[in-house]
Formats: C-alpha cells, sequence, structure tokens
C-alpha cells in the first residue's frame, strides 16, 4: 500500500510559507554531499531547521552527511525533512517511509516545541512590553492579554501533539484557534494601535508574522512526515 501525503482543498505551495520559490534560494535536490554551509547560505530558513535537529554552527567545509554523522543525526531524515521544506520532496511514499529514523523525527519535533515554548515566545513576550511601555495602561492590558491568549493557545497545541491521544481533527481545531488569535493580536496592532509604534515594534508585528509561518511549517512537517511514518510503522507492525 502506497502512502501519499495530500491536503485537502489548499496546496501545499499555499500553506508553507517557508517553501522557498524566491529566485535567490537554490533550487533542486540537497545532497549528503552537499556542504552544509551552502545549505544555510542557500536557503537561511534551515538554520532553524539544523538546530532543530541538534546540529551547532561552527562545522567548516563538512558535508551534510559528516555533519550529520558527527551530531548523531540520520542524515536521511534530516535530509527528507530539508528537501520537503524546500518544496523538493511533496510528500512520502512507503521507501521513503521506512527509511526514516523515527527516532530523529521525534528529536526533531520535541526540540521546535522547545525552541517555541521556552525561547520564542518569552523573547517577543518581552519585546513586546518594552515595545508598549509609553502607550496607554489600559491599551497595554489589552494587547498583553491577547498575546498572553496566543501563547497560551500554542502552548496547549504543542502539549497536545506530544500526547498519546492524537486525533487529527483536534490537532486541525487547535491549529485553527491559534491562528484566530494571532490574527486578532496582529489586527489591534496593525489597524488600532494608538501610539507612534516606531522600530521596536514594528520588529515584534514582523516577528508575529515570521513566527505565524514558521509555526505553518511546523505543522506540515508534522501532518505530512510525522504522522504517516508512525501510520507506515504502525501497519508494518499489525501486518506481521
Amino acid at each position: 500500500k502506497r502512502l501519499l501525503v495530500e491536503q485537502k482543498d489548499v496546496s501545499l505551495e499555499t500553506q508553507l510559507p517557508i517553501r522557498l520559490d524566491i529566485a535567490m534560494y537554490k533550487k533542486g535536490l540537497y545532497k549528503e554531499t552537499d556542504k552544509m554551509s551552502d545549505l544555510i547560505c542557500e536557503n537561511y530558513p534551515m538554520v532553524l531547521v539544523m538546530s532543530r535537529f541538534g546540529i551547532a554552527l561552527g562545522f567548516g567545509e563538512k558535508s551534510i552527511g559528516e555533519v550529520c554523522r558527527q551530531n548523531g543525526v540520520d542524515a536521511n531524515t534530516f535530509l527528507t525533512v530539508v528537501n520537503f521544506l524546500t518544496g523538493e520532496v511533496q510528500g512520502l511514499t512507503d521507501e521513503v517511509s521506512s527509511a526514516l529514523s523515527l527516532e530523529t523525527l521525534i528529536r526533531y519535533l520535541h526540540n521546535a516545541h522547545d525552541y517555541f515554548l521556552a525561547f520564542r515566545l518569552p523573547n517577543m513576550r518581552r519585546k513586546l512590553n518594552e515595545a508598549i511601555s509609553t502607550c496607554p495602561e489600559d491599551v497595554a492590558f489589552v494587547i498583553r492579554r491577547f498575546f498572553d491568549e496566543y501563547a497560551e493557545e500554542v502552548n496547549k497545541h504543542m502539549t497536545y501533539e506530544a500526547s498519546d491521544k492524537y486525533n487529527i481533527s483536534i490537532f486541525r481545531k487547535r491549529h485553527e484557534q491559534i491562528d484566530q488569535k494571532l490574527s486578532d493580536l496582529k489586527n489591534i496592532l496593525i489597524k488600532y494601535y494608538p501610539g507612534e509604534g516606531g522600530h521596536l515594534l514594528n520588529s515584534v508585528l514582523f516577528d508575529l508574522f515570521t513566527t505565524e509561518e514558521d509555526l505553518v511549517s511546523h505543522s506540515l512537517v508534522e501532518d505530512n512526515l510525522f504522522v504517516p511514518s508512525i501510520v507506515w510503522y504502525e501497519n508494518k507492525v499489525l501486518n506481521r
């Protein structure tokens, strides 16, 4: 049985902002023999992907395969995620699923959760507090409340992802709730913020947009790589 991953109603091209369709980015499948430094310089969003596999900077002229092996990362799984996000891999077949390392994928997802919950969202809140420090207190209170509600939805979503009661319909509902909270927060800042704003507030708004894109990409890796791999392995065990 062949597993093909498809998104209903909306194509992957429109769902994945991090997919690299801009002319400045390299096109073509990345391979183990390509330099890791070339991957990052040619597709800079991949620095986040690399870090979620537990790979640090400072790898010199080493190839992707060499860097992965030195860091205990399955190179095939790393390249599957990279090539999926760069648009070169559209979904999973049985052949691709059988070659993926679930251990490596799980590490990637756990590190991504830690990045959002322990680093990115707390830093955004600190920057937001500084940016709105001169606006009326009642307005600042509302903005902080909307941000905290957004951060809480992200927290609930990722806590649910890590649970053993995963259901795709509940997963999508939680993602819609995140989208709504983020839309409300962006609208307040864009349309109704009463102060002068300035560079710092613009930077916060930019962070909200890039975080939204990063979360969409994160969800698509789960939906299109992780979940189908789990299904494939479960079917393999059941059919023994």
